[in-house]
């Protein structure tokens, strides 16, 4: 049952639209970093990895704290514009000024370098947070009803893996000709052409997309408190960071070692952007398809979709590395297998996050869109960080030498990190959704029902 009133109307497909493209230029601006702020600092800058990974990590615990206080913050905005878009505009220009500092690394040197990459690296991740949190909360402000919320997050998870897609695809061939050759340059005009979408797209978001849901409680202010009360309370939550993080770890660590694996294990650079063009097609088509599944399978089964076609990557790249490590159709199929499972990971995600917010209102009387949604921001963060820190420790371990031909135990190393250590985190993930989450049949019944007289 959908709660009753404009929210539970049909959105407008300018709306729609307008929320796609915000994703769009939002995820141009982050596909980057985490595509290749590692290689950035490892091959082109010179930074040791293991000190990268373990940066990668220690400014997620700085997040641990700072993402929900922004959820708060977000939630006990009150003005014209609503209380998410002020905040999208503001995120918007900071984090783009913080993007262009991120890669003019190049410029520095010795101790300076290493604590110029600390602290514009802490400072990216808290603007990326000053602009996430609210898009993303806007999901449960568009519609009351989870069949709008399902036909709606198609569209930003859509326009979003476009740009991983096309960011993934030509990125490294942009920074080549941008920088003529000197990849430093490359990588700093590349950000700049990037932060141009990123702020338009922004405006386009915030002049077109207005929130249609308000509950009772919008008059509330939180305090720290209630932010503490409101995630240790919600037992869903709980459930559905140990599900993501581990799935999204897992997607991440492929994506990672990708461009070392082509480069140093495989010998053919240029299976990686095959790789992230194929992964693009199909992580929006598993998107696209999202909905569909949900129409017409049991809400509980896609999770267990999503994971297995995962799953399938590492099974089609370890049968590719011991028959034909250098087949371009094989590493087509792993990189469609991972992503359209990964699209179809995302779209559910977002919705299932939609729903831990009515859950979180049905337990505690108090909705907290953007404290709640602080944690898909955080997550997506605290994935990059950790399949950072395994990929910067990892590449340690196996005795990696950036820009060099590799040693046989390196190549092995890096078949292992590739191949088995992402499996392991996807086969974790459908073990604590399996276990934990329940909000699907009765108890999604009964929070809507709640929601519904309320």
């Amino acid at each position: 049952m959908s709660t009753a009133g404009p929210g539970a109307d049909p959105i407008l497909l300018r709306t729609k639209c307008s929320y796609g493209l915000g994703a769009l230029g939002k995820d141009f601006a982050c596909s980057i970093v985490y595509l290749f702020l590692m290689y950035y600092y490892t091959d082109v800058v010179g930074v040791p990895a293991a000190f990268v990974g373990t940066l990668f990590l220690f400014a997620r615990v700085i997040d641990a704290v700072s993402d929900p206080v922004m959820g708060m913050v977000v939630d006990n905005t009150r003005g014209r514009l609503g209380k998410f878009r002020p905040w999208i505009v503001i995120g918007t220009l900071i984090n783009s000024l913080a993007l262009l500092a991120l890669f003019s690394a190049h410029h520095f040197s010795g101790a300076e370098l290493l604590v110029y990459v600390t602290v514009t690296y802490i400072v990216w991740g808290l603007s990326y947070t000053i602009m996430d949190i609210p898009f993303w909360s806007m999901v449960p402000a568009l519609s009351s009803a989870r069949e709008e919320r399902e036909r709606l997050v198609v569209w930003p998870r859509l326009f979003a893996s476009f740009a991983w897609m096309i960011v993934g695809t030509y990125g490294l061939a942009s920074v080549g000709f941008l920088g003529a050759g000197d990849e430093g340059r490359g990588f700093f005009l590349l950000s700049g052409v990037i932060i141009v979408s990123f702020i338009i797209s922004a405006l386009i978001t915030v002049t077109q997309v207005k929130e249609r849901v308000r509950s009772t409680t919008d008059r509330e202010r939180f305090s720290l408190g209630d932010v503490v009360t409101i995630l240790k309370s919600n037992d869903q939550l709980a459930s559905l960071i140990g599900c993501v993080l581990t799935f999204n770890i897992g997607t991440q660590l492929v994506g990672g070692f990708a461009i070392y694996y082509f480069s140093y294990a495989i010998g053919k650079p240029e299976l990686f952007p095959m790789f992230a063009l194929v992964s693009g097609i199909a992580e929006m088509l598993g998107v696209f398809i999202f909905p569909w599944l949900c129409r017409y399978l049991p809400r509980r089964l896609t999770w267990y979709i999503a994971s297995v076609f995962a799953l399938g990557c590492s099974v089609v790249l370890l049968v590719g590395s011991v028959l034909a490590p250098q087949s371009g159709v094989l590493v087509a199929v792993a990189g469609a297998l991972l992503k359209f499972g990964g699209g179809v990971a995302n779209g559910l995600g977002t919705v299932m996050l939609a729903d831990v917010v009515d859950y979180g209102h049905y337990k505690t009387g108090k909705r907290s869109e953007s404290i709640l949604f602080s944690v898909q921001t955080m997550l997506v963060k605290f994935a990059g960080a950790f399949a950072g820190f395994f990929i910067g420790v990892g590449l340690s371990l196996i005795g990696y030498v950036p820009n060099a031909v590799q040693s046989d135990v390196t190549v092995m190393g890096l078949q292992a990190l590739m191949i088995g250590l992402p499996a392991l985190f996807l086969v974790g993930s459908i073990w604590v959704y399996r276990r934990t989450f329940r909000l699907h049949g009765p108890l999604h019944r009964e929070v809507s029902e709640f929601l519904a007289h309320r």
